[in-house]
Order: structure tokens, then sequence, then C-alpha cells
């Protein structure tokens, strides 16, 4: 059976130059809203969400190449079957090896893997205070009490809202999301 890879596999194929320069950008996304109020930090998030990842690009872009290579075996003939054979061998070899040769050219795009994205939301979500009460939360009562309120659709989030004017805090919450 052959192994499966998991998404850092991905993250390895991916040239230095590239990889540094999706950081560097998600670095200077997060900074661009260090100030910025919770309805501001809310509407960045929803961007997040819908923003496309490689993965998705990859997927969506297949099934798109699939289903017109098979238009064209049944239009102009057999001889087309290569393109959905080609394009069905990339996803083959993004699933089982983690890269195809579309994924320099998508992140050199602009595109970022679903991790970096999330990478850049959680960073956010720090910033606009989501997680100052965690460390609150250390007893196993404190957790069903705070599971329990989470699901009649409470917030966690306290009245005061960490200073986030500093640069270091944008550094620390990236590094955070990574972790």
């Amino acid at each position: 059976m052959f192994p499966i890879p998991t998404n850092q596999h991905a993250y390895r194929y991916t040239d230095n130059y590239d990889r540094d320069c999706v950081t560097e950008q998600t670095r200077e996304n997060v900074a661009r809203y260090v100030s910025a109020t919770p309805q501001i930090l809310d509407q960045r998030l929803e961007e997040l969400s819908q923003e496309w990842a490689v993965e998705r690009v990859i997927a969506g872009g297949s099934a798109v190449g699939i289903f017109a290579g098979l238009l064209l075996v049944a239009i102009l003939g057999v001889g087309w079957i290569v393109l959905p054979a080609t394009i069905t061998a990339l996803l083959l070899m993004q699933a089982f090896v983690g890269w195809t040769p579309l994924v320099p050219l998508l992140r050199r795009m602009g595109y970022r893997r679903g991790c970096e994205i999330g990478h850049e939301r959680y960073a956010l979500k720090a910033l606009r205070g989501d997680f100052q009460r965690l460390n609150a939360v250390v007893t196993p009562q404190d957790r069903e009490d705070l599971a329990r309120f989470e699901d009649e659709g409470g917030s966690i989030v306290g009245d005061s809202a960490p200073d986030a004017s500093d640069p270091e805090i944008v550094n620390h919450a990236v590094r955070a999301a990574q972790s």
C-alpha cells in the first residue's frame, strides 16, 4: 500500500522563495489589521473564508479539465483521451506525493495552501482577542461549562481587548497560529 503523505509534503516541495513570499505576505496581511476594529477583522475573516486555496484550485481546475477532455473525446474523437488521462495522473500525483507541476505556478500566482490561510485566520482571531481567556479553562468543570456556553451561542471574548499596536504581537500571533 502506498503511504499517503500529510499536507507538509506540499510545503516541502514548494521552493524557499515562494514559501518565504507567502509567509511574508501573511505577516503583512496580519500587520495591516493590527489596530483594526472587530468589525473590520470580521470582514477580513469572511474574505479569508472565501479565498481559494491551492488544493481547491487544483481540484476545481482538474474537474473542469477532465470534463472538457471528455467532451472533446465525444465530439472530436478518442485521441483526446490524453487530456483527461493526463489530468487524472496529475491528480493521483497530488494525492500520493502531495505535489503536482501546477503547485509552483499557482504559488507564484499568489494562491496559498489551506493551512496558510488558516494561519492568517487564527492570527487575526488572536488579535481580535478570541483566545485571551483560554488559559482560564483549567478544570474539567470549566471545560464543561465553556462547551455548554458555546453550544448556546455564547462567546468567550471578554470586555477588554489586548493591545495590538506592538508589531511584536503580530509576529507572536503568526508564530502561534503556525504551531
